[in-house]
């Protein structure tokens, strides 16, 4: 027979006291929010019964996961970060906000501060030659169809490896990392290579869960997307390009309806000349964006989620 005592008025006193509702100072969101979280650990703990050396090798693997900087890793992966995009899109459509590009998850990996252009750029430093060159554009609308000049596209992905600047010492400063500024006909462009998948750190704590839980870390080629104008609601989204092995079967759940980007590529010597490109394939991908118009002026600001170098 399963032992419960969490309900006792011994244990609900001291759960009160450890978080804090017995003293005047503090903060009572805080306090609200681990009281929930110590009477529905203890509940767990009782209700699977839980022993100590599973509670303590728990304990173990968050100081593993949070040392290896993964936690972030594996809230997506446990499909933690799309739950708050679906919980969002339940908000908007009782408040009645529809229409737009779908948002999908942010990831990890953004770094503030890349360099701006206007138009259009290279983001690639030219380290990895035998890339293939990749050319993405569109247009950015509003809900009416109309172009939003002044916007602002900052993008970033992985390179041939699956890896990022910043995180990725061997990759330079801000290297496949931009921020465009569109155009009059709220056109950006943009001159990279294609991106390749990744998977977890196969020796790492996010990958260790995955194994357990009999799943694979891996993740399609992706773009990912800020997108943000005056008056308009901010957009955080990626594109994953089609073809992809894990395309539907992305460990992060970040693949949504209107987020595949059909990527083209081209072998045509005279072609490739033409657009500056050595020898003779590329890769075109076209993709438009439509941003919602802003509720409040909240809206047009991303999250306040910390971030590396926060600008």
């Amino acid at each position: 027979m399963t032992v419960k005592v969490s309900h006792t008025a011994e244990i609900q006193k001291l759960f009160n006291e450890a978080a804090g509702l017995t003293n005047d100072q503090g903060s009572p969101r805080v306090k609200q929010i681990i009281l929930r979280l110590i009477n529905d650990a203890a509940r767990l703990i009782e209700d699977l019964e839980i022993t100590d050396d599973e509670f303590w090798h728990a304990v173990d693997y968050l100081n593993r996961l949070g040392g290896r900087n993964e936690a972030g890793l594996l809230v997506p992966g446990l499909g933690l970060e799309h739950f708050l995009d679906i919980l969002q899109d339940a908000k908007d459509a009782q408040a009645g906000l529809t229409g737009g590009t779908p948002r999908t998850i942010e990831g990890p990996l953004y770094v503030a501060g890349a360099p701006m252009a206007d138009g259009q750029v290279r983001m690639d430093d030219g380290s990895e030659p035998d890339a293939t060159v990749m050319f993405l554009e569109g247009v950015v609308r509003d809900t009416d169809g109309k172009p939003v000049a002044g916007a602002v596209v900052d993008l970033w992905h992985a390179n041939t490896q699956g890896n990022y600047s910043y995180f990725d010492k061997s990759q330079s400063d801000y290297n496949l990392r931009r921020r465009i500024v569109t155009n009059a006909e709220g056109r950006y462009r943009a001159r990279s290579i294609v991106p390749s998948g990744y998977g977890c750190a196969p020796d790492g704590p996010t990958q260790e869960c995955l194994d357990l839980l009999g799943r694979h870390g891996q993740r399609p080629a992706h773009v990912h997307f800020f997108i943000s104008a005056p008056g308009h609601r901010h957009l955080t989204t990626q594109i994953n390009l089609s073809g992809e092995q894990y395309l539907w079967d992305d460990f992060a759940y970040a693949t949504r309806e209107g987020l595949v980007g059909d990527i083209n590529f081209v072998e045509d010597v005279d072609a490739a000349r033409a657009r500056d490109v050595q020898g003779s394939r590329f890769a075109t991908l076209e993709f438009d964006f439509q941003l919602q118009k802003a509720p409040a002026q909240v809206a047009e600001q991303r999250s306040k989620r910390p971030r590396a170098l926060q600008d």
